[in-house]
Order: structure tokens, then sequence, then C-alpha cells
């Protein structure tokens, strides 16, 4: 939602542009995030004052999405720095998906084409997964040991039967 907001919203565009200079653009008039995110995670503070400027609208929408569009048991808010963000706090439950450091290293390399010394610069900025694990109600492990389905059909189990937490 974010990546859709930077290239449609014309108010965020606008303040991208400000903060950030024309160079983030390319031709196409969509962002660059490559580039966006060699400025982010090399300065603390432009990345926060990024997510303190797209959060909002990212909220705004996802309430929009889901009074307008969703009857569902539930509804699952995906969010890479959902617990750094704060909007933990305004779900009922939250998940947090784990995985070993050097296979989320190497998946972000290949999924980004991207070094790896920028994947470190920018895990260096997130929490670690212990500080998010004291703010998870379920923990799902993607570490190639267990099987996944099967961890993800007792978390529907139990978001279904009330939210009862296990």
């Amino acid at each position: 939602v974010a990546r859709q907001l930077y290239n449609s919203h014309p108010g965020i565009k606008k303040k991208l542009t400000h903060l950030f200079g024309k160079e983030i653009w390319l031709p196409q008039g969509i962002i660059d995030r490559k580039k966006l995110a060699s400025i982010l995670f090399s300065d603390e503070e432009k990345l926060k004052t990024i997510n303190e400027l797209i959060h909002p609208y990212v909220w705004r929408a996802f309430k929009r999405f889901v009074s307008n569009y969703q009857n569902a048991p539930y509804v699952i808010h995906e969010a890479a720095i959902l617990m750094e963000s704060g909007f933990h706090n305004r779900m009922d439950y939250s998940l947090l998906v784990t995985a070993p450091e050097e296979e989320r290293i190497a998946r972000v390399i290949k999924r980004d084409r991207v070094t790896r010394e920028m994947v470190l610069s920018r895990m260096s900025r997130q929490w670690s997964d212990d500080k998010k694990r004291i703010h998870a109600d379920f923990v799902l492990k993607n570490n190639n040991q267990q099987l996944i389905i099967p961890q993800i059909i007792q978390i529907d189990k139990n978001l279904k039967n009330n939210g009862k937490i296990w």
C-alpha cells in the first residue's frame, strides 16, 4: 500500500520530492525504490520522517479497505515494520514471522537485488525478533525445518475461536 501511495497520491509525491529531490523519481513518474532505500537506510532521521509521513495514509487506506470490502472472519494487515511503527497496538492480535538471519538476508538479496551490506543496514534499523516476540500474540516459524501450513492452520483455528491465544 505504501508503494502504491508513493506513486499515486499527489500530496505524498509532492512531499517526497520536497524531502528527497526529483532524483528519487524514475522517468515513468514512479518512485525509484532502490534510490529511496539507499537514502533512507543511510540516514535514520530521514527514515523516521518518511515513516511519519506515510504511515497515517497507510492506516487510513487499511481502514477504508476493511470497512468497504471485507466481511471475512478476520483481516490480516501485513507490514515489515508492524511493531516498529506502532501499528501492532491498533490490531486485535499480532503475528510475527521469524526466519534464521542468514536465510532472511539471502531472501532479500534475491528479491531486491541488493548487496548484503544494504540488507544488513536495513536490518540494523529494525527491531530484533526477540523484541518483536514480546509484542506478538502468534509466532510463525519460517525456518525450512517446520512446515508452515500446519502453523497457519493452527493460527487460523485460534483466531476463529474468538482469538483464543495458545
